[in-house]
C-alpha cells in the first residue's frame, strides 16, 4: 500500500468542503474525492437566500467556489480527476479505490450526498436553476407573491407545499394517483389551506418556458387522456431523493431508504467511518446544516484517531 491519509472525505459538497476545512486546520492529512465540481447540488443554485453572512444572498457557484477556496488554503488537497469505485475495511482503517490507485484512510466521511429523482419530463432539464427546484426552503421566497407548482403527493411535497402557500400567491399541488400519500394530517391540512389547489390524477407531461424561465405545466389525465395547461411562474419537484450511499452499504447500517444511519456526532455502526449532509438520515438537508454536521463529523473523527492512537 502507498499513500496514506488521515482522513478520506468522499464527496466535495458543504459537507464535505466544510470537513475538509477542519480537517486541515487541525492539521490532518486531509484529502477530499469528489467525482464532478466541487460544491455538489448547491452549484447548480441560481440563488442561496438563506445562508448566513451573505444578507443579499449569493450565487450557488459563487458560495461553492468560496467554500473550495477556503478549504484549499486551510491545506486540504481535492482530487477530481477519478471517483472512488470501492471502500473496503482493513482492520480498523480504509482502503479506497479511486480509479486505478488505492488509498489507505485512518478514517473515512462520506458526504456523497443524495440525488433528488427527476421527472425525466420535457423542459426539466433545461429550466434546471430557472423555475424548477428541488428545495422549497432554497428557492421558496424567491417566488413571493407569484405562482408555483408542487409536483408530489407524499409527506414532503405536502409539507412543501403548506411551506409555499404562505409566501406565493397560489400553489398547484399535482399528484399523479386519486389520493395523497401524505400521512393523514398533512392531507387534511392541505385540503383545508386556501391557498393550495389540488390536482389530482394528473401527470405532468411537460414543463413549458418562455424568455429563458418557467410560464406553465402541461398535465395529462391518465384517466381520460385530457389535456390542460396551467401558468405558473416556478416548478417544486418533490417525488423522492436517493442517498447516494451504495460505497458504505456493506461497511454500515443503512435506514429503509438507503440513508447512513449516524449518531449525534456523524459516526455510523462502524468505528472510524462518519458521514455527513444529505446522504445521511436527518431530516433537515440545507446548506447550512450540511456544513454544521460536516464540521461535527471530522471533529470526533479526529478525537477519535487521537484516542485510538494514544491507546498503541
Amino acid at each position: 500500500m502507498g499513500e496514506t491519509v488521515d482522513v478520506a472525505i468522499v464527496g466535495g459538497g458543504p459537507a464535505g468542503m466544510t470537513a475538509a476545512l477542519y480537517g486541515s486546520r487541525a492539521r490532518a492529512k486531509t484529502v477530499v474525492f469528489e467525482t464532478g465540481i466541487p460544491g455538489g447540488q448547491i452549484v447548480s443554485a441560481s440563488w442561496v437566500e438563506n445562508y448566513p453572512g451573505f444578507p443579499n444572498g449569493i450565487s450557488g457557484s459563487d458560495l461553492a467556489d468560496l467554500m473550495l477556496k477556503q478549504a484549499q488554503n486551510a491545506g486540504a488537497e481535492f482530487r477530481t480527476l477519478s471517483s472512488v469505485r470501492a471502500i473496503r475495511a482493513k482492520e480498523r482503517d480504509f482502503v479506497l479505490t479511486a480509479g486505478d490507485v488505492e488509498v489507505e484512510a485512518r478514517a473515512i466521511i462520506l458526504a456523497t450526498g443524495a440525488i433528488p429523482r427527476r421527472l425525466g419530463v420535457p423542459g426539466e432539464a433545461e429550466f434546471t436553476g430557472r423555475g424548477v427546484s428541488w428545495c422549497a426552503t432554497c428557492d421558496g421566497p424567491l417566488y413571493r407573491d407569484k405562482v408555483v407548482a408542487v409536483i408530489g403527493g407524499g409527506d414532503s411535497a405536502t409539507q412543501e407545499a403548506l411551506y409555499l402557500a404562505k409566501i406565493a400567491q397560489q400553489v398547484h399541488l399535482i399528484h399523479r394517483r386519486e389520493e395523497l400519500r401524505a400521512t393523514q394530517c398533512l392531507r387534511e391540512e392541505c385540503f383545508l389551506e386556501p391557498g393550495i389547489t389540488m390536482h389530482l390524477s394528473q401527470v405532468v407531461e411537460e414543463i413549458l418556458g418562455e424568455g429563458g424561465k418557467v410560464s406553465g405545466v402541461r398535465l395529462r389525465s391518465p384517466e381520460d387522456g385530457g389535456e390542460e395547461v396551467l401558468a405558473v411562474d416556478g416548478v417544486f419537484e418533490f417525488v423522492g431523493i436517493d442517498a447516494q450511499s451504495d460505497l458504505v452499504a456493506d461497511l454500515c447500517e443503512l435506514d429503509k431508504q438507503g440513508f447512513v444511519k449516524v449518531d449525534r456526532n456523524g459516526l455510523s455502526s462502524r468505528a472510524g467511518l462518519y458521514a455527513a449532509g444529505d446522504v445521511t438520515d436527518y431530516e433537515l438537508k440545507q446548506v447550512v446544516t450540511a456544513c454544521a454536521r460536516g464540521a461535527f463529523a471530522v471533529y470526533h473523527a479526529l478525537h477519535y484517531l487521537d484516542t485510538r492512537d494514544r491507546k498503541l
